[in-house]
């Protein structure tokens, strides 16, 4: 059964052009000989059906008589027919079994009605104690695997399962299931540290408010990046945006902090406001365009191409947004009119 559902799988993934590699972890079925015995005639021989049995494996597998120890290995000692004696099937005969009626040791042949030749799994494979086999492909070189198994899925998962039989997704979807899960776990955490560091640097929670306001806004540019380059909002791309959140924050804390340095010099809140934004816009832009370009080779790695990506695109549309939204967040939570002229008001 698991075999034929195999086969089910295995024909979904070969009738999609992209999938390559289709194969299962199982190896081929092989030939086996099984011979069938005549119970009466063993019956009237005095031989039981372990006694041929065991004739057999003493025959062509051997039978262990002893242990040759050489220095600290044991090697056992086998006791078979010569290879002349048990090269096929037509040597059934010199395996010899004893007959407590005839008293003597008697060919096994004589007990042989026929052979027949089966098809048999040479190797079963098992996980948890379960048998299982796993059917697979792999996408063509240089692609990236979720476009093929977000087609796939659907038609496999479609697939009638015989009862206690289950359907398990492993490879990268189950790898990348695992890692989000740990992401998940750990990421409050990390984002919890960053939040109490800008309030411990502003000593202030508007400031804070203000810089963390920033990062939706990279979101649209990593959607748009997405959508261009066709990838997939992966494990990697989830990497790239906690990265693009520390660039985030990094940037519009340099443009907070010199607010408040511009304020703390004396002049006039509004006029703090747009001299910081006009000084800090080449830093900013500056420090963005070198980790655009430096990321940039990483659009011709299928892998890390998603990160790619995500960092490239919601670094530029974030920084473009940061050096207009952080100003006016600033003005909007510290209640700076337009009409401000005076120092420290």
């Amino acid at each position: 059964m698991l075999r034929r559902l195999a086969e089910e799988a295995k024909a979904i993934m070969a009738a999609d052009p992209e999938a390559v590699a289709i194969q299962d972890d199982w190896r081929q079925a092989v030939a086996v000989v099984r011979p069938r015995f005549s119970v009466e005639a063993a019956q009237r021989a005095g031989v039981l059906p372990s006694d041929i049995a065991a004739a057999l494996e003493r025959n062509y597998v051997g039978q262990q008589i002893g242990v040759y120890r050489d220095k600290e290995r044991l090697i056992p000692i086998l006791a078979r027919a010569p290879a002349d004696e048990r090269g096929g099937v037509e040597d059934l005969g010199n395996a010899q079994v004893f007959s407590a009626s005839a008293g003597r040791y008697v060919p096994v042949s004589q007990f042989v009605e026929r052979v027949d030749t089966v098809w048999e799994d040479a190797l079963i494979r098992r996980e948890n104690r379960f048998p299982t086999i796993k059917a697979q492909c792999d996408p063509p070189a240089g692609q990236l695997s979720a476009p093929l198994f977000e087609r796939l899925r659907p038609q496999i998962e479609a697939i009638a399962l015989p009862p206690g039989y289950v359907l398990e997704w492993h490879g990268e979807h189950k790898a990348a299931a695992e890692a989000n899960a740990g992401l998940a776990a750990a990421a409050p955490f990390g984002f919890a540290a960053m939040v109490v560091a800008v309030i411990v640097m502003f000593n202030g929670l508007r400031q804070t408010a203000v810089i963390w306001l920033t990062v939706p806004l990279a979101v649209v540019g990593v959607a748009v990046g997405l959508l261009v380059f066709q990838a997939p909002f992966e494990f990697m791309a989830i990497l790239g945006f906690l990265s693009l959140t520390g660039m985030l924050i990094k940037n519009a804390i340099v443009l907070v902090d010199q607010i408040d340095v511009e304020i703390r010099a004396g002049k006039p809140r509004l006029l703090a406001v747009l001299d910081a934004s006009a000084s800090r816009a080449r830093p900013v832009f500056l420090g963005a365009a070198t980790t655009v370009l430096g990321v940039a080779p990483l659009l011709l790695d299928p892998f890390f191409r998603s990160m790619a990506v995500t960092i490239m695109f919601g670094l530029i549309f974030a920084t473009g947004l940061t050096l207009v939204v952080v100003p006016l967040l600033y003005a909007s939570f510290f209640r700076i009119r337009g009409d401000e002229t005076e120092a420290g008001r």
